[in-house]
C-alpha cells in the first residue's frame, strides 16, 4: 500500500490520548513509506495527523473544498494540496488517491467518509481495504450497531463484522501496527 486514506475529526476531542495516538499513526504511515490521503485541514484530528507525517519525513496529499480553505485553515505545507469545490469531489478525489482506508475518531464527517466508503466496497465500486480504528473502545456503540443491523436483515452476513470463508469488509482492530499490518496485506 503506497497511499492511505484517513478520514478524522476536524476537532482534536476532549481526551489527550487521541492526539497522541493519531501523531503515532502518522509517524508509523511514514516509517512505512505510506502517503497520507486526508481531508486537507490544519485543526483538530486531521492537522495533528498531516503534521506527524511530514514531520517524520512523509508526504501528505490534503483535499479540501474551497469553502472550507478558510474555516478548517488548509494545510499550506502538504506535499500536495488539492481544492476542490464541493464535499462530494473531495470524497471522489481521495477515493481515486487511495489504495485504502482507515477511520479514526470524529464526528458526522468521519463517518460520512466511513460509509460511503463501506457502501462502494459492498456495491463493489473498489476491493481496497476498509479500517476502522478502535482506540479506546470509541467505536464500541458504532460496531454494536453494525452487527444489530445484520441480525436484524439489514445487512448481509457476508458485509458483517464476521463473515463466513472471507475477511470483514470493515476491518477492526484496537492495535494500530495490528491493523495497518492486515490493511496492507490484504491489498
Amino acid at each position: 500500500m503506497k497511499y492511505l486514506c484517513v478520514y478524522c475529526g476536524s476537532q482534536k476531542g476532549t481526551n489527550p490520548r487521541y492526539v497522541e495516538l493519531t501523531r503515532n499513526l502518522g509517524e508509523s504511515l511514514a516509517r512505512r513509506g505510506i502517503t497520507l490521503v486526508y481531508g486537507g485541514g490544519a485543526i483538530g484530528l486531521m492537522g495533528t495527523l498531516a503534521e506527524s507525517v511530514l514531520s517524520a519525513g512523509g508526504q501528505v496529499i490534503g483535499v479540501i473544498p474551497r469553502f472550507l480553505d478558510e474555516k478548517e485553515i488548509a494545510k499550506a505545507d502538504c506535499t500536495e494540496l488539492i481544492v476542490v469545490e464541493t464535499m462530494a469531489q473531495r470524497k471522489g478525489v481521495m477515493s481515486e488517491r487511495a489504495d485504502g482506508f482507515l477511520a479514526l475518531p470524529g464526528g458526522y464527517g468521519t463517518l460520512d467518509e466511513l460509509f460511503e466508503s463501506l457502501t462502494e466496497a459492498q456495491l463493489n465500486i473498489h476491493a481496497k481495504p476498509i479500517g476502522l480504528w478502535n482506540a479506546f473502545g470509541f467505536f464500541d456503540p458504532l460496531l454494536s450497531w453494525i452487527d444489530k443491523a445484520e441480525s436484524e436483515g439489514f445487512l448481509k452476513t457476508k458485509y458483517g463484522l464476521r463473515p463466513l470463508n472471507k475477511r470483514p469488509l470493515l476491518q477492526v482492530d484496537s492495535d494500530l501496527e495490528r491493523l495497518l499490518d492486515a490493511l496492507t496485506r490484504n491489498r
